[in-house]
């Protein structure tokens, strides 16, 4: 169990990460390929073409050096992997893993084992080399862009879905209700946040706050950093729809398009471009509450749009095909620089 201890200060101070972080989404997905058997199935068809991607490409031994660094059954990987200046961007991440000072590489290095592990590459550490990171560096850039930036849409889609639910909690109730949307992986008992973690330890913040990073590839369980002196984060796993499928969502039948030809359902679906509840639909477009349901239906079979439950409300927000529909493109349209 992971207790993380607030005070006024730290309530007052909770953030919800604007976008999904590059780098803990790379490693995570990392995770979910080196994963034995089947795996988890909502990441199946994901995993599937991954592995084809990185072998033809001929990035199968970075993907290696990523999953030896941060091992999927580790009780710890190093923190410098998964930089505070991701928020920034991918590029603004791997600039500062390469700009880790020395004397936290190999304090991390030891504790995660890495010199049993990887004994050259943590040698070279020892000795004051800077290739390792670099070598590092680019691992992340290739795999990510390989791998990750190809669905970053859905995985933007997905954060853009939990974030906007929370983020409505929180103007309704405040960060006390917010914090009570974790559940059942986090259990908030003011001023302690219990969070389901494998190892037991505490966590105060001592007036910094807290990060909450919504994540795509982490799974069941969330994620803190292990330096209680690094700026405090906690990576959750966001809801899955039962049939992900990115390369299949991006295909539909002609006949459930043609139901978007009309004005009410088009300004329907460029609405949904932000996550939104039938009511606030209904107002911001001046129609009925039935009938902006209706067409949110009409486009959810056609595949454009997907809804999901936030307590007692329904929040609706486009699919990847939808995204991209509105924007006129199939590319992701938001990736991380």
């Amino acid at each position: 169990m992971l207790r993380i201890h607030f005070d006024a200060r730290d309530v007052a101070r909770v953030q919800i990460a604007a976008e999904p972080d590059p780098l803990w989404e790379t490693v995570l997905a990392i995770h979910q390929l080196a994963a034995t058997g089947r795996g988890v199935p909502v990441y199946a068809a994901w995993r599937a073409r991954a592995r084809v991607e990185l072998a033809q490409r001929g990035l199968t031994r970075p993907a290696r050096l990523i999953s030896a660094l941060a091992p999927s059954d580790a009780g710890y990987f190093p923190d410098f992997l998964t930089p505070d200046a991701a928020r920034d961007g991918l590029a603004a991440g791997l600039e500062a893993l390469r700009d880790t000072p020395g004397a936290r590489l190999t304090a991390e290095a030891e504790r995660a084992g890495l010199p049993a592990r990887l004994p050259h590459w943590a040698g070279a550490l020892a000795t004051g080399s800077r290739q390792p990171l670099d070598e590092l560096a680019a691992a992340f850039r290739e795999v990510h862009r390989a791998v990750i930036a190809p669905d970053w849409t859905e995985v933007t889609a997905a954060v853009d879905t939990d974030r906007a639910a929370r983020v409505r909690t929180l103007s309704r109730g405040g960060v006390d209700v917010m914090l009570n949307t974790l559940r059942p992986m986090a259990r908030w008992e003011p001023p302690v946040l219990h969070v389901d973690y494998p190892a037991d330890r505490d966590l105060r913040l001592h007036g910094r706050g807290l990060r909450l990073i919504p994540s795509y590839f982490c799974w069941r369980r969330p994620i803190a950093l292990a330096d209680p002196g690094l700026p405090p984060v906690l990576v959750h796993p966001v809801e899955h729809a039962t049939s992900w499928a990115p390369a299949a969502s991006r295909t539909c039948h002609p006949q459930a398009l043609a139901v978007l030809l009309g004005r009410t359902r088009a300004r329907i679906l460029a609405a949904l471009d932000d996550p939104t509840t039938t009511g606030e639909l209904a107002r911001r477009l001046r129609v009925s509450a039935p009938s902006a349901s209706e067409h949110v239906s009409a486009l959810r079979e056609a595949n454009l749009a997907r809804s999901r439950r936030d307590g007692g409300y329904v929040v609706h927000a486009l699919t990847p095909l939808g995204t991209a529909l509105l924007h006129g493109e199939l590319a992701p349209v938001r990736l991380p620089n």
